[in-house]
């Protein structure tokens, strides 16, 4: 399978008990862009973007199962509220219901969860991604969609891995963190 690089402008809405709202969208200037075959979006976004050419307009609809899976209501964490202390203090700033906040596995794996509740020493967080459970409706327009270069590639690979981002034109190796 060849490697695309596209460009896309979208709007993003999910869907729960019939109503559309809308979560996500691109803004004016800067367009979403990726290369395919990665992984990296949901498989069904990739599956209805990378067929359609530059100019065309989309609007589908994945659901939930599809997107990000069924709210899982087991997925909660009881964390100690001091292991949210910043200088001594719990951080009251960062923390709190609804802040998207980053976490370490005890194997030193970064991942995200959401502050669901506050205890007086807990901090409850929501493992599940924020659209699960959602049915996923996407519309906009293809900007660009070509055969992905070697460079393209490489500085894509870079970014999801932890390279510099390609804020130096690609960082080509050497920065250790692929």
């Amino acid at each position: 399978m060849e490697n695309k690089f596209i460009v896309v402008a979208y709007k993003m809405y999910t869907v729960e008990d019939g109503v559309e709202q809308l979560a996500e969208e691109t803004k004016p200037g800067e367009p979403f862009f990726f290369v395919s075959g990665f992984g990296y979006n949901i498989d069904s976004f990739e599956k209805e973007v990378v067929p359609l050419a530059a100019g065309e307009k989309f609007d589908f609809r994945i659901p939930s199962e599809e997107a990000y899976g069924d709210y899982d209501p087991e997925a909660m964490v009881e964390i100690d509220k001091s292991d949210f202390n910043r200088d001594g203090h719990f951080d009251k700033e960062m923390v709190q219901p609804g802040a998207i906040v980053p976490l370490v596995s005890e194997d030193g794996q970064r991942f995200l969860g959401i502050v669901a509740e506050i205890t007086a020493d807990k901090v409850i967080i929501d493992l599940n991604p924020p659209m699960a459970g959602k049915d996923l409706i996407f519309r906009g327009e293809i900007l660009e969609n070509r055969p992905a270069t070697n460079k393209e590639i490489e500085a894509f690979i870079n970014r999801q891995c932890g390279g510099c981002g390609g804020s130096c034109d690609g960082c080509g190796g050497g920065c250790g963190n692929c």
